[in-house]
């Protein structure tokens, strides 16, 4: 009878459950059943006329929109149901990789507490004082094997690789007889018969003469002219390799220059400029680093820390903090972190004038000495010319000497001095005295070469001063300048000053 009852009482729910289910499926087959709909529609069609399309079109459309959402329903259920169960999987996964590193992380503490253990032995303590030691004195500890590192591995790789190669370096013998004139002959003469590379003269003159006014020139012109090749000739003249550093868009900052160090791995990037500049701290020759397309980027951006380094009256505060840290094992040449830039150094940038570069601006320009190369050089014949062996110590005598054998004359200072007024009065400029102080060193250095002193006032008057005048309204200045054109054939005579004359020309023109 026990059984009778159970089977009884618990059937009646059996029954129920299957009452539901059978209910479920039977109005799911019902709802579905499109024939019965279709009978439905044909019967009463026939009854009710043409009146009963429109409504039986109208319900058919209820029909479907209601059967529709419950299909959209049900599918955004199960959706639902499984990405709950894909959580639940990943959730599980996460738990058993959480609890693996977990396990990794304790055994990595127990093998370092063996470690801290083992040393803390070597210095006399035993297990029971570890915990009397400070955060301080735990992290000291733990330090010896980097500092064990720091002692074996240099972090300046390139610079500790260049003391090396300098450890048994024997100075070679230079040319110390040569004159700026003759230089000048040989080297174009050099370009000519060995390069096949042709340069006017004058061109030449300028690129000499400008090592003595400053340690930047600018080398700009349409492409294709030579003026890479003008500095890499000289580089292979004087028998030492110019660097050319071509300079990318994405060059920003000094870091581009003199490298980083890197807290990650803890070593310094060097820069192949940075490494030019260490190795010519070790030598007495003449060193060339060519910024090719030099405004391709912005140079008062990347250059800005070498630009006003270089403005400094002392080469002894030509000084450029690399790290803030002395290792023991840093390269020789470095001074608590510190690098010297080279006397022995110059900077040479080209740069072309086009949409894909920056204009160059006047705390560049000013501080540089720009030569234009517009054209194509005419081939000549020239001697068969060997390379020489210019040092540095020389070569810097001779350009500081013309300052004292080929002074500008009073005569022309004076003139200056008045030219200078004019421009103030007339145009609100004025010459500053850092162009005064190149054009004393650049036009005695230019006549040294071999060139004519009022070729050489012309020349730094025309693209140090004179060039600015495209920053201001030529069509208000327009008439200004022909009075300025008669004041200077009137200082200066009709025939001279005629990169001075283009170039104001070449503004009227642009009116």
């Amino acid at each position: 009878m026990l059984a009778n009852f159970i089977i009884d009482f618990f059937g009646q729910l059996l029954d129920g459950v299957l009452t539901i289910i059978q209910g479920i499926i039977f109005g799911i087959i019902k709802s579905f059943n499109f024939i019965d709909y279709g009978e439905t529609i044909s019967t009463y069609s026939e009854l009710l006329g043409g009146w009963f399309w429109i409504v039986g079109i109208l319900c058919i459309i209820l029909i479907v929109a209601f059967l529709g959402g419950i299909i959209y329903l049900a599918t955004r259920g199960i959706k639902k149901i499984l990405v709950m169960a894909r959580k639940a999987l990943n959730q599980e996964d996460l738990v058993k990789e959480v609890n693996s590193l977990n396990k990794e992380v304790m055994r990595l503490n127990l093998e370092k507490d063996k470690i801290l253990s083992m040393k803390i032995s070597q210095i006399g303590l035993n297990a029971n004082e570890i915990s009397n030691l400070t955060g301080e004195e735990l992290e000291a500890l733990n330090g010896q094997d980097n500092k064990v590192e720091e002692e074996t591995t240099s972090r300046f790789y390139k610079l500790t690789e260049v003391d090396k190669a300098f450890e048994n370096y024997v100075a070679p013998e230079y040319d110390n007889e040569i004159t700026l004139p003759i230089l000048c002959e040989r080297f174009r003469n050099f370009c000519c018969s060995r390069l096949k590379l042709f340069y006017n003269i004058d061109i030449i003159r300028l690129f000499v003469s400008s090592f003595a006014s400053t340690r930047l020139l600018i080398l700009q012109g349409i492409s294709g002219t030579g003026k890479t090749s003008l500095a890499y000739a000289w580089g292979k003249f004087l028998q030492n390799d110019a660097l050319i550093a071509s300079v990318q868009p994405s060059w920003r900052d000094k870091a581009e220059i003199f490298g980083y160090f890197n807290e990650f791995t803890k070593k310094y990037t060097e820069t192949d400029i940075l490494k030019q500049m260490y190795v010519a701290n070790y030598t007495n020759e003449v060193y060339i680093t060519v910024m090719d397309e030099m405004n391709i980027a912005r140079v008062e951006y990347y250059f800005a820390e070498l630009l006003s380094i270089l403005e400094m009256p002392s080469k002894a505060e030509w000084i450029v903090e690399l790290v803030a840290s002395v290792w023991e094992n840093d390269p020789k040449k470095l001074s608590k972190g510190k690098i010297r830039i080279p006397e022995n150094m110059w900077y040479i940038g080209t740069a072309n004038n086009d949409d894909s570069t920056f204009a160059i601006t006047d705390k560049v320009y000013d501080r540089a000495m720009p030569i234009d190369i517009n054209t194509k050089g005419v081939p000549f014949e020239a001697p068969d010319t060997p390379p020489i062996k210019l040092g540095f110590e020389h070569f810097n005598e001779l350009l500081e000497n013309s300052k004292k054998d080929f002074e500008v004359s009073p005569d022309n200072l004076k003139k200056l001095e008045e030219l200078d007024d004019y421009v103030i009065k007339y145009f609100r400029l004025a010459f500053g005295n850092r162009i005064l102080r190149q054009l004393k060193t650049f036009v005695p250095s230019y006549m040294a070469c071999g060139g004519k002193e009022i070729d050489g006032i012309d020349y730094v008057m025309a693209k140090k001063v004179f060039r600015k005048f495209a920053y201001l309204n030529l069509a208000y200045i327009r008439d200004e300048i022909d009075g300025l054109l008669k004041f200077m054939d009137k200082l200066f005579g009709k025939e001279n000053m005629k990169e001075c004359r283009a170039c104001l020309s070449e503004f009227q023109k642009l009116v």
